[in-house]
């Protein structure tokens, strides 16, 4: 997968900065699919993958990524491939 950060020397923000990665295939259809990335109090990277195409009425998982920079954390989004986010967006949806 494909996908490098939209924010380079961006001021810190506890805001989530949502990034559209690339749709994924489920039952013949594409699902996009968006990464919600901040940066937390204690300085480390948090983010949650969200499913669907509206912001907030879809499917989320929890914050499952936590890396010490910025690049950590997207290097964890990108080792991800698109049967594991099949089965990330199956787990929340049952």
């Amino acid at each position: 997968m494909s996908v490098n950060p939209a924010r380079s020397g961006v001021p810190k923000s506890a805001e989530p900065v949502v990034h559209e990665l690339p749709s994924i295939r489920v039952g013949g259809a594409d699902l996009p699919v968006r990464l919600a990335a901040w940066r937390a109090e204690d300085g480390t990277w948090r983010g949650r993958l969200m499913f669907g195409s509206v912001e907030g009425e879809g499917p989320s998982t929890a914050d499952i990524f936590c890396a010490t920079t910025e690049n950590d954390l997207w290097q964890a989004v990108r080792d991800l491939r698109e049967h594991h986010l099949r089965d990330l967006y199956r787990s929340v949806v049952r």
